[in-house]
């Protein structure tokens, strides 16, 4: 991969770097400082963040992607970066899906978020989004169940869906959670997922949960968004390690799907939604697409977009204030729409 960017006035920037490579250390990755060159960032980011975001790119395939591998090492090791404090991970297994529970003293029994992770359908687990989920568990009072869905390209779509779904109708009919207590949320092609599940359970005339979130959302496979071009600079994401994933998960199928592109499916119908983009990131005109359809159809849709955030940032909550504002506020709008009675919702 040709480096993107050049690293400048070290004295400035040691701590950024300090904390980087130390954590780049337990993650099995090579020195930032004798690896990048850096590309100008904008001024309003933290050093630390930035040195993320830079390590994050450098362990970004890019050009020709052989197999899936290429795409599931290197989130394997960036993910390694996070093990937040004060969470308990609690496998779960059935004879459909596997998946972990996960919660924190803060979290309330009744209030539950499904999460479905990224990682363009053929790369991500429960394990690699724990920075997230558990912040979240923490942020929304609630407990989290983490989907482990099959990956393509071993499985392909609609295998995801399958998945999604069965964890969905387990927490009804299993766990006895009700509808109005739940929440889908997910990140990157998760978002897309999330959205994909609530079209499936609204065609099927399922109890749709309470709302969803979408973070960074990856909603059109075709790539057609003006900012996949126009944002490849700023984001870690490239054209190659989106579109082999595209072809990977569809296997043949029409990329304008709506399982598989929501942002052309017919949107009426669909429960609260919070979305949240990063002004730098390739995919932030799904999300403003997306969102303008969504309420075109009359959805309830609350679109963020979060300046000089990159694709799915809310991983950086350590070392970004910005990405714990964004988590804190994912946060509150599950605890509005799933309700406890007595609770404070300060």
């Amino acid at each position: 991969m040709t480096p993107r960017f050049q690293v400048h006035n070290f004295a400035q920037r040691a701590r950024s770097y300090w904390t980087v490579n130390q954590l780049a250390a337990r993650a099995g990755l090579r020195t930032l400082a004798h690896r990048a060159q850096r590309h100008p960032r904008l001024a309003e980011w933290s050093l630390p963040y930035e040195g993320i975001v830079e390590m994050m790119t450098l362990g970004t395939p890019h050009g020709e992607i052989r197999s899936a591998d290429d795409i599931r090492r290197p989130l394997e090791r960036i993910t390694l970066l996070t093990n937040p404090p004060g969470a308990t991970r609690q496998p779960a297994t059935t004879g459909f899906f596997n998946g972990e529970w996960v919660t924190t003293p803060a979290s309330a029994p009744e209030r539950v978020i499904l999460y479905l992770h990224g990682g363009g359908y053929v790369s991500g687990s429960p394990s690699t989004h724990v920075a997230i989920t558990a912040r979240l568990a923490k942020e929304a009072r609630a407990r989290i169940f983490a989907l482990d869905y099959r990956l393509a390209p071993e499985h392909p779509f609609p295998a995801q869906i399958e998945d999604a779904w069965a964890a969905y109708w387990w927490l009804l009919t299993d766990q006895g959670v009700k509808p109005t207590q739940i929440t889908v949320a997910g990140d990157s092609a998760g978002g897309g997922l999330t959205v994909a599940l609530l079209l499936a359970l609204r065609d099927a005339g399922v109890p749709l949960p309470a709302g969803a979130v979408c973070l960074s959302p990856w909603l059109d496979l075709t790539l057609s968004g003006a900012t996949i071009a126009i944002n490849e600079p700023t984001d870690f994401l490239n054209f190659d390690i989106l579109h082999a994933s595209a072809q990977m998960y569809t296997n043949g199928y029409d990329l304008r799907h709506p399982l598989i592109s929501p942002l052309y499916a017919d949107l009426a119908g669909l429960p609260p939604l919070l979305i949240q983009a990063g002004s730098a990131e390739m995919l932030l005109d799904d999300s403003r697409r997306f969102a303008l359809r969504a309420r075109e159809a009359g959805g309830d849709v609350q679109l963020e977009v979060w300046e000089h955030m990159v694709h799915v940032w809310h991983f950086t909550w350590l070392l970004e204030p910005k990405a714990r504002q964004a988590v804190a506020q994912v946060g509150r709008f599950v605890r509005h729409h799933t309700p406890i009675l007595g609770e404070d919702h300060g």
